[in-house]
């Protein structure tokens, strides 16, 4: 039979993470919580300055495939 809670029972204070730390990925460092996935405020704005200055570019096609009013291009001859 389990043994019943007492009151003077209290739970682990060991807290697990729910992630494993990785690094910084403009440092290396090990990344903080408070500023995942990055070691800092510093190394944050880093990244997103480099998004401002399209130093980072998600890649598309140069084709245009559509029209300015919002509706796909039409199939056909």
């Amino acid at each position: 039979m389990a043994k019943p809670s007492t009151p003077d029972a209290r739970p682990s204070a060991e807290v697990v993470p729910l992630r494993p730390v990785r690094p910084c990925p403009i440092c290396k460092k090990p990344s903080l919580r408070a500023y995942y996935p990055f070691c800092s405020k510093r190394c944050a704005d880093i990244d997103l300055g480099r998004w401002f200055s399209n130093a980072y570019a998600i890649p598309g096609s140069d084709e245009d495939n559509g029209s300015d009013d919002g509706n796909p291009p039409e199939k056909g001859g």
